[in-house]
């Protein structure tokens, strides 16, 4: 059932009846009579102005949006409102929208025409990722002198996505475009190696090095013959994406976990170009999200779909499932790559112990964001007690992720410790590097 509501215009009619009232000249002993009867032509006013509104029930209310938005992206959402009658009409709407979808307003005036559809349009940039189902519409109707309005809450339910924005795209398509100029002979200065993998025989060239003649097929053309190679293709990368407790803090007021996923699709989207598999699996307690290896070019998009409502978890992550699942479900040689923090605690109590497993058959990679405020902290040249502190805490700090880092790559894991102005390139970096010298 809907509710009235005076107006503002009521609340003025009324005080306007009042100030009449006490100017009229009045006698003395009918002032009660007056003033009741006063009283009673404002009430059967607004009762009248209220039975002539239009019921909020009346109105067909949608919502209209795009089911997929990136954070960080501008969208719009349209309310339409359709109503049949002979007069044109207007009804105001309330949204439930969630804060974190910033939209401009949430309320808006609809214009409905007779027998027709009148719309409203407003805009919102997401802040954060999830799964939104806004369900309420509050639908308010005013009666033809405007001094009572009906209002009802509706049920108009929709579902939106907020999938996390892939903030390192430039860097992966640069990087795709390094590993392509590689493959055609015009050498990146940061590839290293040339590929491994037999593609055709040519005829000799002066710029041809003599460790690439084939002499078998040199002896039956009776010209110098060479062979050529290209980079590896078919290999396999998964990414192992921690969603522990250690992944929910934050650099740059942006979870470590956010960056993880980042990664992720920076991987996906330069080896899927490149002619390679990827896949991930995200763990905590368990391995909980699974994302089979595939060469699709969607591969990317299917990462964001799949992790726009994984959140960290404030728990110690299992790492003895996680191998235990790795070991069972890849047993030939990929290029594993575990996206994680450098603490000491998630290092050497499960990291160390568990990669002779993994090593003895993978290519083992370990990719960490690095806090450039820790930097900062330990270049400060504050004088002050506070000041000597915080710096001798980010000190140490950085010394133990550089030990950590060396430890590890002494036992022949890959490692990336990057800021994040430059992490999504370090990433694809240490993909490429691993490729051009045949390490796949």
């Amino acid at each position: 059932m809907s509710r009235p509501i005076p107006t503002r215009r009521a609340a003025l009619l009324a005080v306007a009846v009042g100030l009449l009232l006490l100017a009229a000249p009045v006698a003395d002993g009918r002032w009660s009579e007056v003033f009741v009867l006063a009283n009673l032509v404002l009430v059967a006013v607004f009762v009248v102005d209220l039975l002539l509104a239009p019921a909020p029930t009346s109105f067909s209310i949608a919502r209209v949006h795009p089911s997929a938005v990136t954070v960080g992206a501008r969208a719009a959402i349209t309310w339409e409102a359709t109503r049949h009658g002979r007069r044109a009409t207007s009804v105001w709407l309330a949204d439930d929208l969630a804060p974190s979808l910033t939209p401009d307003t949430r309320r808006a005036r609809i214009d409905v025409p007779s027998d027709g559809t009148g719309t409203a349009t407003v805009w919102f940039s997401p802040t954060r990722r999830g799964r939104f189902e806004p369900e309420t519409v509050v639908v308010r109707t005013r009666g033809p002198l405007g001094l009572v309005e009906r209002q009802r809450s509706r049920s108009v339910p929709t579902r939106l996505r907020v999938i996390p924005a892939f903030r390192s795209a430039k860097e992966a398509q640069l990087a795709i475009k390094q590993a392509r100029l590689h493959e055609v002979g015009l050498r990146s200065t940061r590839s290293r190696g040339e590929g491994t993998e037999f593609d055709h025989l040519r005829e000799m060239t002066p710029d041809d090095e003599t460790r690439r003649i084939d002499w078998a097929a040199t002896a039956r053309s009776q010209r110098p013959i060479v062979r050529t190679y290209r980079t590896e293709q078919n290999q396999t990368v998964v990414c192992l994406l921690d969603s522990g407790r250690v992944m929910a803090g934050r650099v740059n007021a942006i979870p470590r976990f956010e960056y993880g996923m980042d990664a992720a699709m920076v991987l996906a989207e330069v080896s899927t170009a490149l002619g390679d598999r990827m896949g991930l699996l995200v763990f905590d307690r368990t391995v909980h999200t699974t994302i089979p290896p595939s060469n699709r070019r969607s591969q990317r998009a299917a990462v964001a779909e799949t992790l726009f409502t994984v959140e960290p978890a404030l728990a110690e992550s299992d790492y003895r499932s996680m191998v235990t699942h790795v070991t069972a479900h890849f047993r030939r040689r990929h290029l594993i790559v575990l996206l994680t923090e450098l603490t000491e605690e998630t290092i050497e109590t499960f990291v160390l112990p568990a990669l002779p497993i993994l090593t003895r058959t993978h290519l083992v990679a370990v990719v960490s964001v690095r806090d450039p405020d820790v930097a900062t902290w330990a270049a400060s040249g504050r004088a002050d007690v506070e000041g000597a502190f915080l710096r001798a805490a980010a000190v140490d700090s950085l010394a133990v992720r550089d030990r950590l880092a060396a430890t590890l790559r002494s036992r022949g894991v890959l490692v990336v410790d990057a800021e994040p102005d430059r992490f999504g390139a370090a990433v694809a970096e240490l993909y490429l590097d691993a490729k051009a010298v045949g390490r796949l």
